[in-house]
């Protein structure tokens, strides 16, 4: 399945819904997001799952998050963890590609792994590597897991401020 931003508040992905299949036919799911361009200035890509039946984008989760990266002039580099951009135990969207700019030619790409969703005796791990350009070329690391033994069979996208002006984001099911 394919959604494509345009001023988008969000993109959400439910199962059954447009074609979606996010459910047991597949044990891993990858969700590629490609050109995500926010409109506001210094957004961070963001997710949450919502559960079978449930309401609501607000699923416990633990994340850890890590990033590297340079900017254009080649006077700073980091290795960091992303203090701040990890749960411990909570509830909000989490951060998957942070620090996009709203210039013209800054977005960030990448994908996010979500397996087994619909397992209803283990909980939900998940994981995302993307690539961002915003002031800095920037490769984020995120993990974790939704703490719930609840089939999760939504997810949804949307920036930490603002709206998503362009981008697509496809979901795969891994056979």
């Amino acid at each position: 399945k394919t959604l494509t931003a345009s001023s988008s508040a969000t993109l959400s992905f439910v199962d059954g819904t447009d074609d979606v299949v996010l459910d047991n036919t597949y044990r891993t799911y990858v969700f590629k997001f490609i050109g995500i361009h926010p409109a506001t200035n210094n957004a961070s890509l963001t997710f949450q799952g919502n559960a079978a039946g449930g309401s609501g984008y607000n699923e416990t989760m633990t994340t850890t998050w890590f990033y590297a990266g340079q900017n254009e002039a080649g006077t700073s580099t980091y290795l960091s963890y992303g203090t701040g951009a990890d749960q411990a135990q909570g509830t909000s969207f989490q951060a998957i590609g942070a620090g996009i700019n709203d210039n013209a030619d800054d977005n960030t790409s990448g994908e996010l792994w979500l397996f087994n969703p619909s397992s209803t005796t283990f909980v939900k791990h998940f994981m995302a590597r993307t690539a961002a350009k915003g002031d800095e070329a920037n490769d984020s690391y995120m993990s974790g897991y939704f703490n719930t033994t609840s089939a999760i069979d939504e997810i949804q996208f949307k920036m930490s401020s603002g709206n998503m002006d362009a981008g697509t984001i496809k979901l795969y099911g891994i056979a």
